[in-house]
């Protein structure tokens, strides 16, 4: 009896240790897991940048050089009034970001000497194991070739389109009457449903149809479509 209860304490004993490491290797990880994210002067004057950020999808540390914000100032005071509108853009999105509740917004008060920026990023982010944020093309290349991680927000978009363009054409089985009159739902190959007009009539048939547009909203993609002669 006593050599099973002895068995008993220790079983408990060992799941008790695995619990505990497994806590602290839970606390490690959550207390290392923020990056440093390292923004130039292209995704700051990007108002996707703004739009992402107040989703919550961004959780790292965001550091913003002041010779990032000098270059926009030069650029908001130019005779360019493209670029002027973008960089005034960008040092409002500035502001923004520092009201942002998830995640925390440095202003990072480097040197305003003549070091490029791109260069100055560069630095920064190979110093202190950092990414750079940026939508430069050549920027993301340099950042590459020094194995340095780079978040484009051009990327983050074509991940986002659509697998589907007005003209396509599907062959669907119209289930259900959709909310306004005459339409009918269906679904696509993937399972995206898809609003097809003077269709409701058809439910039950497999028909076929022709996107017109999509409309993206918080609970999905909505595609819309219109029936089409086989």
């Amino acid at each position: 009896m006593e050599i099973f209860i002895l068995i008993i304490v220790i079983i408990i004993l060992a799941e008790t240790t695995i619990l505990f490491i497994k806590s602290n290797d839970k606390i490690n990880i959550n207390s290392n897991t923020k990056r440093k994210v390292y923004v130039d002067s292209s995704a700051l004057m990007d108002n996707r940048l703004i739009s992402v950020a107040q989703t919550g999808f961004i959780g790292d540390d965001i550091i913003i050089p002041r010779s990032a914000i000098r270059e926009m100032q030069i650029l908001a005071d130019g005779k360019d009034h493209e670029k002027r509108v973008r960089a005034r853009a960008g040092l409002d999105h500035v502001n923004e970001l520092e009201r942002v509740v998830h995640f925390n917004t440095t202003i990072l008060q480097d040197s305003l000497d003549h070091t490029p920026v791109d260069e100055r990023l560069i630095e920064l982010a190979k110093e202190n194991g950092g990414l750079i944020l940026t939508n430069d093309f050549n920027l993301n290349k340099v950042a590459a070739t020094e194995h340095i991680e780079v978040l484009n927000l051009n990327d983050l978009s074509l991940a986002l389109r659509s697998d589907y363009a007005p003209g396509d054409k599907f062959d669907v089985k119209i289930t259900d009457a959709g909310s306004n009159r005459g339409q009918g739902v269906g679904y696509l190959p993937d399972g995206t449903m898809v609003v097809v007009s003077n269709a409701k009539s058809k439910i039950g048939t497999t028909v076929s149809i022709e996107l017109t547009n999509y409309r993206q909203t918080s609970a999905g993609r909505m595609v819309f479509a219109k029936l089409t002669k086989k």
